[in-house]
């Protein structure tokens, strides 16, 4: 692992710390090209968006004696999947996560299962602008080490996404109950609408 990688990573020594420093990085809009960037070169560029801050959170995790371990989330159509990392402390589940809304945050250790923590996501989950609430299924935990090179290649991490959008994913509950869920109230939408980083800022 490059030192520059190393040394900024060895100091989050807490999932609480790793969040922290997520939240921290400006949100990567891609204003240039899609990205999927490792570790060091998300670092390099300082800005990510989810799946590059799930994996700078594993590579952090990785340096503390966690295990580099992603979940994903598969949506309906028309809205976008999210990637979380995972930690466990106590035979509990949390999850580290890079959003630029005011939901999919990060989840405390207080899940006894990959399922609880997976359905808390639920109710967060909907399109802006019609309240719909879009997440059907979630991964078995993905393993980074499968790809040598995660933390470190100078190109883009595609191979790992697609292993990770491939990877055995169970439904949150039958489709019919998922089609059937309530919307989100135009006053929940109102609240969870504004973002973090803003697509004209020039650090994005």
């Amino acid at each position: 692992m490059p030192d520059e990688l190393a040394r900024t990573l060895k100091k989050l020594r807490t999932p609480e710390r790793v969040q922290d420093f997520l939240d921290s990085l400006p949100y990567n809009y891609e204003k240039s090209g899609e990205t999927c960037s490792s570790p060091v070169v998300a670092l390099r560029r300082g800005s990510v968006h989810c799946l590059e801050g799930a994996f700078l959170a594993a590579a952090a995790l990785s340096l503390q004696g966690d295990k580099p371990l992603l979940m994903n989330f598969l949506t309906a159509p028309g809205d976008q999947d999210h990637a979380v990392t995972l930690f466990k402390r106590d035979g509990h589940w949390g999850a580290i996560s890079k959003t630029n809304h005011a939901v999919l945050q990060y989840r405390d250790p207080v899940h006894r299962t990959l399922r609880e923590l997976a359905v808390s996501y639920f109710h967060e989950y909907f399109l802006s602008g019609t309240g719909r609430k879009t997440l059907r299924a979630y991964s078995i935990p993905f393993h980074l080490t499968r790809f040598p090179k995660w933390m470190t290649d100078e190109e883009d991490l595609w191979e790992v996404a697609h292993a990770l959008r491939d990877t055995r994913h169970t439904p949150i509950a039958p489709i019919h109950l998922l089609k059937n869920s309530r919307h989100a109230t135009s006053f929940v939408r109102t609240v969870y609408d504004p973002t973090e980083w803003s697509k004209s800022d020039p650090r994005t």
